[in-house]
């Protein structure tokens, strides 16, 4: 199935890891350029480079999302360099999963407001497209009580009913809004590797949750963003898309 990417201009917040990494890859291998962030700039400026090799235009920045004008102004310089953009996938999170009065700050900052402000920094270019789409990630945590329960799990089912209310106020201007909720996702480097060496008993208890008898890899949540990202998935607005492998037993209506 061609997704219709080739030519469309992308940003991608927290593109060098995990699920923000994935989506930059898969959406520059379908002929997107793509401009990703991250707060470490060498790291986000060599993705960049391997982005490139797909043949499309790259660009990585070091921009910490919890900084609203620094936030605005990447987005910004992103829309002048490309000259527009299409697709803009928030998929920064604090990972704040404690009960103190600062990880709530950072949960705000980062998922809540990091995403606000970016959705209202690309407003003015998004407007402009003919294939207008945004993607928040959100996360099960969202719909269900575990035990990221608190800030995390708080913010992320935020994401989704702001996510839902700008598909409904955008609809009439062709902007598309959808959010996808990964369920626990596995890879070097990220927070279930650490729990894995840190803190095994948590590890096998959530791994034994899921009837797939394993975690998701972070290219399988890409394709579904990707996808729903897409020209391909038109009339798909006011989605909360669930990646999970039956991880969660609730039922969406």
């Amino acid at each position: 199935m061609d997704l219709g990417l080739k030519g469309l201009k992308a940003l991608v917040t927290g593109g060098t890891k995990g699920i923000g990494l994935k989506i930059a890859e898969t959406l520059a291998k379908e002929g997107a350029d793509v401009a990703i962030c991250s707060r470490n700039a060498s790291e986000a400026e060599s993705v960049a480079k391997t982005l490139s090799a797909f043949g499309v235009t790259s660009i990585g920045s070091g921009v910490d999302v919890s900084d609203g004008e620094a936030l605005k102004g990447w987005t910004e310089s992103v829309g002048k360099q490309f000259g527009g953009i299409d697709i803009v996938v928030a998929n920064v999170s604090a990972l704040a999963i404690g009960a103190d009065e600062e990880s709530w700050k950072k949960g705000f900052e980062t998922d809540l407001m990091g995403t606000v402000r970016l959705v209202d920094a690309a407003m003015p270019y998004l407007l402009e497209s003919k294939a207008a789409s945004i993607v928040t990630i959100s996360s099960v945590s969202g719909r269900e009580i575990d035990f990221a329960a608190g800030p995390y799990g708080a913010f992320k089912a935020a994401l989704v009913h702001y996510t839902q209310g700008l598909a409904f106020q955008l609809a009439g201007k062709n902007i598309r809004a959808n959010s996808v909720s990964p369920g626990n996702t596995y890879f070097a480097g990220g927070v279930w590797e650490q729990i894995e060496h840190g803190n095994p008993t948590l590890f096998k208890e959530a791994l034994a949750l899921n009837p797939t008898g394993r975690m998701a890899t972070p290219q399988e949540i890409a394709n579904a963003a990707v996808f729903i990202a897409s020209p391909a998935a038109s009339f798909v607005t006011g989605t909360n898309l669930v990646v999970d492998g039956a991880l969660t037993r609730g039922v969406q209506l």
